[in-house]
């Protein structure tokens, strides 16, 4: 055996072992075994082995490795660790890791996320949904809550209170409906899908409120009065938690309770002195208790030693004396109950903290808790819910609509658009209902929650941008029969609450994923910050385990990049294989760029946002796409529901592909290295190609079984705008062959339009019968309905003051005309 020959294979034996993920002994005996086939060829002589023992020994004899190496290391790590506050430290420790674990780990075990069970409705979820869901889906008018009232008919109230759509997250024993997550989703799909203030109003109460917080953490006496009574609508909640000087900083509210004696019910008694200035809070307006966060503090001492208490969540009756309710907020013609709330001197008992004394400064992780759940559920069904409807109507009419002598929907820009339309609903879809699942299954998944959250809004944003663009004069004309503006109009709405865009993508995803996700992280920051013995011995687990981590990750990624994820494990053999061995490589790529940038920039990570960003958009995308593919495979792999996975996927790992190589561009030369690494042959995905946005487009066009998936649990019945368009399609492509009949025995090529009068004309030459007749009549009228748009009188458009002060101007003037007349 050759030198060379030896080193090749001492290379590949070392990077075996890495890839594989030996063990640290396992490696150690196959690098000593490839030395020992050395010595047999007199290749390897004395200094070779003991320069082996020098590094071997020490690394597999526990006492020199930990009581040397491990603490000099944690030495040095508590030097560089950043800061923590306490609030990063509960938002860290809140919540659970899911899948997403799997995706952050360099190599996925696809087989764990298809054993995951299928998210079903049971029958009674189901009943829900035909029964009270479609029929509040008939009762909403969205323009007149949104143009005339500024709010929902008193009728629609009533509903929702009856049939508890205000508790579906409330226990049976307490007279809820006690849904699960994806249940609850289907219902805000459906109901985002008719109207945004409705599927506000029924998501805000289900999501983080009294009712979620008092079902973890409230005291029994607690829940016994008040759940009943929010279960029945006896009680309408809000949640105050933003002010003025703290939005996304919500650990810096300046709210404050104090801690101190005062009389309540003619007693003196211990209980706190709240000073508080919220806004933003929907159903503040018309809600009859309050849940509160404000700072808890104990400046004499009462109840302990702790002067400042930290983040309190507490339940404030709107009654109690120094609660003002504000007027009303507008957002963005979308006016859902929305406004502020201010108190002063606000004095009320200990038991109204939720959870009671105990939980005193405990709020902001009940906080965090509940919203990693609520946050998974409401914003991205909303949004994928009006993705959905607007997906399917903007398809309808792009057939519907003629421009040039055929539909809009078969020139190429526009299939551009229906395309991004259909590809995104289905991705969409497939998110809320892996994410939901993973809630019903007992998970807090902070980090998908806000994966879900910022990805599906800045969807909806530019799928509604889509809708708009094919529509033209449809969608920018107000009123009763545009389906598309006021849902355009709340888009930033969404992008807005919850934690604003900007922050989440910026901060939250990967800033909570790399330590939550990392195997290797979280516990080496909770051993730094202890002492003794066990924290060096916990340490030393930690951080040799994170070497040989990122060691792995680095020879995964050079080995997949030079080609080998093409041989990487897949679960399918068929067109999806090569997606889950591209995310192989990319997840891979993921976890040493992790290692890399925490390791290069350290504490600073956390100031460099556009590299976390970057970095939270690779896991974002994996994780999509993991989700895309579980949908496929839940819905049993349908043949023509090709086309919208593979766009799904092309595009999903076509971004996360042009993040990465965003990222390598702008973290100078360690970025120019790592990609040599990860890219040496150039970029390896492709956006999806315009073959296939013709093919996708095609789904949307027509009636089929996969645009009925695609749309499946919308409201479509003949009683709403959407179901109507869906009629007037299936007419419109009826009566296409009528026309054609009747143009032949013209003996010309006649126009789609005017169809009524087609009908005459064929009926006189005997080609049509009475049926085809009244067919066409009813798409024409069908027809134009769908293409024209509203118009007003302009006293009609005025509001307020303006058009209180038009019906006395208009009064007066007729008092005068009559009084004139009769004196004439």
């Amino acid at each position: 055996m050759s030198v060379a020959l030896w080193i090749i294979a001492t290379l590949a034996v070392l990077g075996g072992c890495l890839y594989y993920r030996a063990s640290l002994l396992v490696s150690s005996l196959a690098l000593v075994g490839i030395f020992a086939v050395g010595s047999f060829f007199d290749i390897v002589g004395v200094v070779l082995w003991v320069l082996l023992a020098i590094v071997l020994v020490p690394l597999n004899f526990t006492p020199i490795r930990r009581g040397v190496i491990a603490k000099k290391l944690l030495g040095m790590y508590r030097k560089v660790m950043p800061e923590i506050s306490e609030t990063e430290k509960d938002a860290i420790d809140a919540g659970t890791t899911w899948f997403e674990g799997e995706l952050f780990r360099g190599a996925p075990d696809w087989n764990k996320l298809h054993s995951i069970q299928k998210a079903e409705l049971t029958a009674e979820e189901q009943a829900f949904l035909d029964g009270p869901c479609e029929e509040v889906c008939k009762m909403m008018d969205d323009w007149q809550a949104t143009h005339e009232l500024a709010d929902m008919s008193p009728e629609v109230w009533q509903y929702l209170k009856d049939k508890k759509f205000f508790a579906m997250i409330i226990k049976k024993e307490f007279g809820g409906l006690e849904f699960s997550a994806y249940a609850q989703s289907r219902v805000l799909q459906k109901l985002a899908g008719v109207s945004t203030i409705l599927a506000s109003t029924v998501g805000v109460p289900n999501s983080l409120g009294p009712g979620e917080l008092l079902q973890h953490y409230g005291t029994q006496e607690q829940k016994d009065h008040y759940l009943p009574r929010l279960a029945n609508g006896d009680e309408i909640p809000c949640f105050a938690l933003t002010s003025p000087e703290a939005g996304s900083d919500a650990g810096s509210i300046p709210d404050t309770g104090v801690i101190c004696k005062g009389e309540w019910n003619g007693e003196e008694i211990v209980g706190i002195r709240l000073n508080f200035n919220k806004r933003y809070i929907t159903l503040a307006p018309v809600a009859t208790v309050l849940g509160l966060a404000f700072k808890l503090y104990d400046p004499e001492h009462l109840i302990g030693s702790k002067e400042e208490l930290g983040i309190t969540a507490a339940l404030i009756p709107r009654e109690t004396k120094g609660v003002e309710i504000g007027r009303r907020h507008f957002p963005l013609n979308v006016p859902f109950m929305n406004g502020p709330i201010k108190g002063k001197d606000v004095f009320v008992p200990l038991s109204y903290i939720i959870g009671g004394e105990k939980m005193a400064g405990k709020g902001w992780r009940m906080l965090v808790e509940c919203l990693s759940v609520g946050r998974a559920i409401t914003l991205p069904s909303n949004s994928a819910g009006g993705v959905k409807s607007i997906a399917l109507a903007t398809g309808a009419y792009s057939y519907i609509r003629r421009q040039f002598r055929l539909p809009i929907g078969k020139m190429e820009g526009v299939q551009e658009a229906l395309a991004r339309l259909a590809g995104n609903a289905y991705l969409m879809d497939a998110v809320t209902t892996f994410s939901t699942k993973g809630v019903d299954l007992g998970e807090k998944p902070s980090v998908i929650s806000a994966i879900a959250k910022y990805h599906l809004t800045e969807k909806l944003r530019a799928c509604m941008d889509d809708a708009m663009d094919v529509h033209g004069g449809k969608g920018i004309c107000l009123g009763p029969n545009n389906y598309l503006g006021r849902g355009y109009q709340g888009v930033p709405i969404a992008i807005t609450v919850e934690g604003a865009n900007i922050l989440t993508r910026n901060l939250m995803i990967y800033g909570q994923g790399a330590i939550r996700c990392h195997p290797y992280v979280l516990e080496e920051m909770l051993a730094s910050a202890e002492h003794g013995p066990e924290a060096l011995a916990r340490f030393d687990k930690a951080i040799f385990g994170h070497i040989g981590f990122g060691a792995s990750n680095f020879v995964r990624s050079l080995v997949l990049g030079l080609g080998g994820y093409r041989f990487s494990k897949a679960p399918f053999s068929d067109s999806t294989k090569r997606y889950y061995q591209q995310m192989n490589r990319f997840s891979a790529n993921l976890a040493l760029l992790s290692d890399v940038a925490m390791g290069v920039l350290g504490g600073e990570l956390k100031r460099k946002q556009r590299i976390s960003a970057r970095l939270g958009d690779m896991l974002s995308y994996l994780y999509i796409a993991s989700a895309t593919l579980k949908r496929f495979e839940d819905q049993g792999r349908q043949r023509d529901d090709l086309p919208l996975l593979h766009w799904a996927m092309q595009d999903s790992l076509y971004k996360l592909q042009e993040a990465q190589l965003s990222l390598l561009d702008n973290f100078g030369a360690v970025g120019s290295t790592m990609r040599v690494v990860m890219y040496p042959f150039g970029r390896f995905v492709k956006r999806p190609s315009d073959s296939l946005d013709r093919k996708v487009a095609k789904i949307l066009l027509q009636p089929n079984a996969s645009r009925d998936r695609l749309g499946e649990g919308q409201f479509l019945s003949a009683d709403g705008q959407f179901g109507y368009l869906e009629q007037t399609l299936r007419d419109v492509i009826a009566a296409e062959a009528l026309v054609a009949k009747v143009g032949k025995a013209q003996n010309k090529r006649l126009a789609f339009m005017f169809l009524d009068k087609i009908a005459e004309e064929g009926k006189e030459l005997g080609v049509l019968n009475d049926d085809d007749v009244a067919l066409l009549k009813r798409t024409e009228e069908g027809r134009l309905r769908v293409i024209n748009v509203d118009d007003f009188a302009t006293e009609d458009l005025m509001a307020g003051k303006a058009a209180h002060e038009w019906a006395l101007e208009n009064a007066e003037a007729q008092a005068k005309a009559s009084k004139k007349s009769n004196a004439a």
